[in-house]
């Protein structure tokens, strides 16, 4: 099953230091213009090949972000066919998360 997750709940997680891991699925370009600084890097055209260096553990909170939502949303359909379990979709993606002020690294 896919969650839903408002930026202000992963801010809030974060700043907890829970164990989770944040994926920015956007691409290159989108991510060399600025990132949430605690994510990891996949994106979308080539998540297939690249998910599985870095994500191990299937029963890990997973949180994906894109630009908006979209994207990310994809990503998490494609994690849950290759059954990991505790995954988020952030809602807005980045363009919520600078909207509520929070930080961005370029």
């Amino acid at each position: 099953m896919i969650n839903f997750m408002e930026v202000g709940e992963l801010k809030d997680l974060m700043d907890k230091n829970t164990d989770l891991i944040l994926v920015d699925c956007r691409e290159q370009d989108e991510w060399d213009a600025g990132h949430i600084e605690e994510a990891i890097f996949i994106p979308l055209s080539d998540f297939a090949n690249q998910y599985a260096n870095h994500l191990k553990d299937k029963s890990k909170k997973i949180v994906v972000q894109c630009r908006s939502g979209k994207r990310s949303l994809n990503a998490c359909q494609f994690l849950l066919e290759e059954g990991f379990e505790d995954l988020y979709n952030l809602e807005g993606g980045i363009l919520a998360w600078g909207e509520s002020g929070y930080p961005i690294k370029a």
